[in-house]
Formats: structure tokens, sequence, C-alpha cells
């Protein structure tokens, strides 16, 4: 069930934000224009809704990253690792395809494969490979921060806390969530279109290069491990610096 979960929450994740993104970029789309605000609020809302539907389930890690940080912590068993991943990757692709096809009369009429490119994964607005990395990192440490210290808040202190499960089973919790991507999206978002999952980035990557997406160009495999790598080690450092700290889990 688990990694079912996993697999759901990611596809509504990158069909909803893939989405988004379309609307806002693609030719003659009825979004077309709409900006930055809207993109963030769109990739805000879909973390929020994919929370909801399997957080009591999975934790709704929807994310290597997170899946990573909590198996560093003892927060998850090492053995479930390679099966989180997996299913995130699969519902990455899912929901990149469905986005895809919901917006399929619009990538004959866009003429830019960069905007077509930036649909499915993130491009950095300035390539610079060492400043890109640095602001995965610190993009994806203030996510698992951030989560880390909402699962403290819905916890008393000393109570010895809960899992996600806990967490994102509550009514509120993937609300706040939401609202921290939403916060980084508009703070620290800018530079590189914040990928802060690896999931997010090179499942809908892949996508975009076996789809059959009129005058795509390139899937600009040379960035994409930043956006896998990067994330990782900043969820990792973010957990492990959490629990140096000595603050509740």
């Amino acid at each position: 069930m688990v990694y079912l979960a996993e697999f759901v929450g990611t596809a509504i994740l990158t069909l909803l934000g893939c989405g988004v993104v379309a609307g806002v970029t693609l030719a003659r789309s009825k979004a077309e224009g709409s900006g930055w605000i809207v993109i963030t609020f769109g990739w805000g809302l879909a973390v929020t809704v994919a929370v909801y539907v399997v957080g009591q389930y999975s934790g709704a890690h929807i994310n290597p990253a997170v899946t990573f940080a909590m198996a560093s912590i003892g927060e998850l068993g090492w053995a479930q690792v390679p099966g989180y991943i997996a299913a995130q990757l699969l519902g990455a692709f899912l929901g990149a395809v469905l986005a895809w096809v919901v917006y399929l009369p619009h990538w004959r009429v866009t003429e830019d494969p960069v905007v077509k490119l930036g649909v499915f994964s993130t491009i950095p607005a300035v390539r610079s490979i060492a400043a890109n990395f640095a602001t995965e990192v610190i993009g994806t440490f203030l996510l698992i921060f951030g989560i880390l210290g909402i699962n403290a808040n819905m916890n008393p202190i000393g109570s010895g806390g809960g899992g996600l499960e806990d967490l994102f089973g509550t009514g509120f919790a993937p609300l706040l969530v939401g609202f921290l991507v939403l916060a980084i999206g508009l703070s620290l978002g800018g530079p590189t279109g914040y990928a802060i999952n690896p999931a997010r980035d090179l499942g809908p990557r892949i996508a975009h290069a076996v789809l059959p997406i009129p005058g795509k160009g390139s899937s600009d495999w040379a960035y994409s491990w930043v956006p896998i790598v990067a994330p990782i080690v900043g969820a990792v450092l973010a957990a492990q610096v959490y629990v140096l700290l000595g603050f509740e889990v």
C-alpha cells in the first residue's frame, strides 16, 4: 500500500505541477502569461492535494529527497527506500504524461522548445552549475527543515512525536506543507525553478524525452544531475542538522 500511495501521490503532484506550468507558458492556453505567482501557487496546491490523498498511507514523501532524509534519521527503514523511489519516479512520469495529454493541441502551436522542456523539468535562469547546485541544496534543506518542524509542532514536546503518516493524517498539516513549498518557490525558486525533488524533475524529463512532442528539442541531460543530486544532499543535511540541534522529530 505504501508504494501504491507514493505512486499515486507523485502522479498527482506532477499532473497538477506540470499542468500549471503548461497553462502559463504554452501558446494559446487561457492561462498563458499569468506568471510566476500562478506557477508557485499551482505547485504549492499540487503538493497539498497529493499529501491529503496519500499522506495517511505512506507519509506522502512524494520526493526521493524526503525519503532519503527520513531514512537517514531512522524514520524510515532503508529496505523501503528503493521501493519508495521507484514508485515516485513512475508516478512522476505518469503525471507528466497526463499533463501532456491535457495540453495536447498546444504543443504544436508553441514554437519555443525551451518552453516545452520547462513544462516537464527545471531549467536554470542563469546556468552556473555551482550556483544552481547550491540553490537546490538550500531550497531542499528548508523543505526538510520545515517538514520536520511542522511535524514537531503537531506533537507535544517530549511525547516522542510521530511519523509523517501521523502528521499528514491530520486535517491541517498538508495545507501547511503546501504553504511551505509555496514559500520556497516564491523566495528561492527564481534561479533554478526549484526542483527540490529528484522525481519531480527526472520522471517528467524522461517523459519529455520519449513523448512525441512536436519541435521539442533537447531534454538537457547535461544539467539533469543537478536537480537529482543537490536535493538529496540538502535533504539529508537538513535532517542531520535538525537532529544534531536537539530538535524534536
